[in-house]
């Protein structure tokens, strides 16, 4: 699925299922709210926190899938919403990145 796709696919849901959209300050919210929940397990997967119990460790990586869709679906909401063609924006971001950083990340001793 493109990035074009998931924007169409994602209004469709919305409008048949979802009955409308949320407002954007609201979907800004709902979005905060899901890259706190994808962070809570990135802590607790990759970094120093530790889950309750064995078997919150072991679903871990299918919630951490799940959390990351939920993320892209409210971003592509509030795509939608705002009227951004996510497909041109990230083309013009990575040329945006590839002028800017052309030497600066190839020349940065912490990376090697």
């Amino acid at each position: 699925m493109t990035l074009r796709e998931a924007q169409a696919t994602v209004d469709n849901w919305i409008k048949t299922i979802g009955v409308r959209y949320y407002n954007e300050l609201t979907n800004t919210a709902v979005l905060m709210e899901e890259v706190g929940e994808m962070a809570r397990l990135m802590a607790r997967l990759y970094g120093e926190q530790s889950f309750k119990r064995p078997e919150d460790a072991e679903a871990a990586p299918q919630q951490l899938a799940d959390e990351m869709a939920d993320v892209l679906f409210v971003l592509i909401c509030l795509a939608n919403q705002t009227g951004v063609d996510l497909t041109e924006a990230l083309h013009q971001n990575l040329a945006k990145k590839t002028k800017r950083d052309a030497d600066r990340h190839a020349n940065n001793e912490k990376l090697r």
